[in-house]
């Protein structure tokens, strides 16, 4: 990951300026990330972000010109290494299912607070996909509409607690709904990590969307 003294380096994209600087400055301020640039508009983002190659970019979803995810398809096909955090105002999930599918590392509500752009941030850093709950039960039902199977990958326990974590749910709920033990739902879901190859659970239902394995 790109870091300036070892600071995850940042690049904030907004078409409001008030916006931008509010979040550059909640940035700085946590001492753990630096921002090196910030752009009004998509196609000025796009050569920042070629040209400076931070480790993550803060990218508000509706701009003129280029929005989050024409900029985020474009610096996946221009093979740029910056992972892309989006910003919306809305959080309709089709807008949120199509980001992940180009490769968004995360998506957030502009109504966050500073502490959770942060945190957000540094776990994109860190390699880890960011999904607030409230946006899951959106995307479970997306993923519904657009589930094609792909065969049997994980058993059927495995799927219902996938299917939990998709619709927002902890451990301790999916345990509660599936009347089973804690400890239990934590080996299902280290064995549907290990079978997806992810870390997390915002990361495996995304790998989940992606593979079209949820009902």
């Amino acid at each position: 990951m790109s870091t300036s003294d070892s600071k995850v380096t940042v690049v904030v994209v907004d078409d409001h300026p008030f916006f931008r600087d509010g979040v550059t400055r909640g940035l700085t301020r946590s001492g753990q990330i630096e921002v090196i640039g910030e752009a009004g508009n998509g196609r000025e983002a796009l050569d920042l972000i070629t040209r400076e190659r931070p480790a993550v970019a803060l990218v508000d979803q509706q701009m003129p010109d280029m929005d989050g995810v024409a900029l985020l398809h474009a610096l996946v096909r221009d093979r740029v290494p910056t992972r892309v955090l989006l910003l919306s105002a809305h959080t309709d999930s089709a807008i949120v299912f199509r980001a992940l599918e180009e490769g968004a590392a995360g998506y957030l509500s502009k109504e966050s607070r500073r502490e959770q752009i942060v945190d957000a941030v540094l776990s994109v850093a860190r390699g880890q996909t960011v999904l607030p709950a409230e946006l899951a039960g959106g995307l479970a039902g997306e993923i519904r509409l657009r589930a094609q199977s792909q065969g049997p990958v994980l058993s059927e326990r495995e799927l219902q607690v996938l299917r939990g974590f998709a619709r927002g749910l902890s451990i301790p709920q999916v345990a509660s709904e599936l009347y089973i033990g804690t400890s239990t739902v934590k080996t299902h879901t280290q064995r549907l990590y290990e079978k997806l190859g992810v870390s997390d659970r915002a990361a495996a239902v995304a790998e989940a969307m992606r593979r079209g394995m949820l009902e």
